[in-house]
């Protein structure tokens, strides 16, 4: 499995970015948010999925986090859903908003994606709450659980997905404390939506770098 790649910037596209990595171009399948991060001529990292296909090329996309890779990943889990439909959802929301439609029941948000109707929307909602949001439920309501400060372990997983972008233990949780300190209310968010925060901070995967 390709779970991650990193290299040089060849060529950005509309739908998908080209990216040397020892020696071969890799074709990476990507949001128009997570493209736009990209330079031509810079290093990029991306956490990628690969996806065989039975009667066509294998497909690989691209990720501005881990966060979006789990919704991407999870969400091909359900009967119906492809990997463009799936795409599609992280191209109109962000995982914290997707999230937030699972806890809500909110079918509306998911409508909003084009390809996605009524019922599509109800499936992917009811199969989602049990692969996304239970756990959290789970660890929320164990007393144990609650004694570490939500910030401070917010904090640790957000610079752990920083290192594994390539990026130094100790630039990741600078890079984090500035964003909290710039943006308290991110506090109680999601650590998705907190990695997404710190990466625009930073210029995106790579940083540029």
């Amino acid at each position: 499995m390709i779970s991650s790649i990193r290299g040089e910037v060849l060529h950005v596209a509309l739908d998908h970015a080209v990216v040397e990595v020892s020696g071969f171009g890799l074709e990476v399948t990507a949001t128009a948010q997570t493209l736009g991060q990209l330079r031509v001529g810079s290093e990029a990292r991306l956490q990628t999925s690969f996806v065989p296909r039975q009667d066509d090329a294998p497909l690989l996309f691209g990720f501005a986090d881990v966060g979006e890779r789990e919704i991407f990943t999870t969400m091909l889990s359900i009967s119906g859903v492809g990997p463009r439909l799936a795409l599609a959802v992280l191209s109109v929301h962000t995982p914290a908003e997707v999230r937030q439609a699972i806890t809500e029941s909110d079918t509306a948000a998911f409508t909003k994606v084009p390809g996605i109707g009524k019922k599509t929307a109800q499936r992917i909602l009811l199969e989602l709450a049990g692969k996304l949001v239970i756990e959290q439920v789970e660890v929320s309501a164990d007393p144990a659980a609650a004694q570490p400060a939500p910030q401070d372990e917010t904090v640790d997983q957000v610079r752990e997905a920083l290192t594994s972008l390539g990026w130094t233990e100790k630039d990741a949780k600078t890079a984090v404390d500035k964003v909290l300190e710039a943006e308290p209310e991110l506090a109680g968010k999601d650590v998705s939506e907190v990695l997404r925060h710190t990466l625009r901070s930073l210029g995106g995967p790579g940083g540029g770098r």
